[in-house]
């Protein structure tokens, strides 16, 4: 009878192991290897691709890297905070989380900037953030905006044909007035990827200014029960399902 295979002896790449570790996306631990800073079994390695295992001593900084139980928040992120990991002179959304989660490797994955709100996926599986925040994999993302004024439909057709962001012309998937007072100032928007404060960005060369921004979706996931700064634990088929398939929270 075949000796079942033990879990320590299963090779993987060394990139997706530090994701597991918690150290961030692929893109994200591709750069610590390139930047000399992990070593395996005592050497200095520069190559994501190295096979490695439980049994290989790998550490980064000196510190040993070893696989993190996966955590899967989804959050209700208020104004006023930051979506960092840490920052010198805001609350962070790692600020709303009990102090037993703080060394588990916990990250948000995409942005929503200090002044906005809503709907953020917070993990420490580097995998599922590249699955979901990468363009490629087309997970869109839909947000109500209030703009300080009346938008005419003229505007609305420029922003559904895209605008030139940072060099790069942006078209979103949808652009559509809510039918909500202030009458004319709420939009729904949804993108398929997108740029730091792109939004306002966008409605800025407009000629508008954004009052207030809240992301409602991710995928088919929507945001309606979760009060600000509160979240919900999930596992990952749960969350990705939800994402995929729908699902309120």
């Amino acid at each position: 009878m075949e000796r079942r295979k033990d879990k320590e002896d299963t090779y993987v790449r060394l990139n997706r192991f530090l994701a597991m570790c918690g150290f961030g996306s692929r893109r994200k631990v591709e750069e610590i290897i390139r930047d000399g800073r992990v070593s395996v079994d005592g050497s200095q390695v520069d190559v994501p691709s190295l096979m490695v295992s439980k049994k290989n001593l790998v550490c980064v900084d000196g510190e040993r890297a070893l696989p993190l139980k996966k955590v899967y928040l989804v959050m209700n992120k208020p104004e006023g905070v930051v979506c960092a990991v840490s920052d010198k002179y805001y609350r962070t959304v790692l600020d709303l989380l009990p102090v037993s989660m703080k060394d588990m490797g916990i990250f948000p994955v995409g942005r929503l900037d200090r002044m906005s709100s809503g709907l953020l996926i917070m993990t420490n599986d580097g995998e599922l953030a590249q699955q979901v925040s990468h363009p490629s994999n087309n997970v869109s993302k839909s947000y109500e905006v209030l703009l300080n004024r009346a938008i005419t439909g003229r505007d609305i057709s420029k922003w559904k044909t895209g605008l030139s962001i940072e060099g790069k012309k942006l078209v979103p998937l949808s652009v559509e007035i809510i039918p909500r007072e202030p009458s004319g100032r709420w939009i729904h928007i949804t993108l398929r990827e997108g740029i730091k404060r792109e939004i306002r960005i966008m409605a800025q060369d407009l000629g508008y200014a954004v009052k207030m921004l809240t992301r409602k979706r991710i995928g088919k996931m929507e945001l309606i029960f979760i009060p600000p700064g509160k979240y919900l634990s999930l596992g990952r088929e749960e969350l990705m399902d939800m994402i995929r398939n729908g699902g309120s929270l």
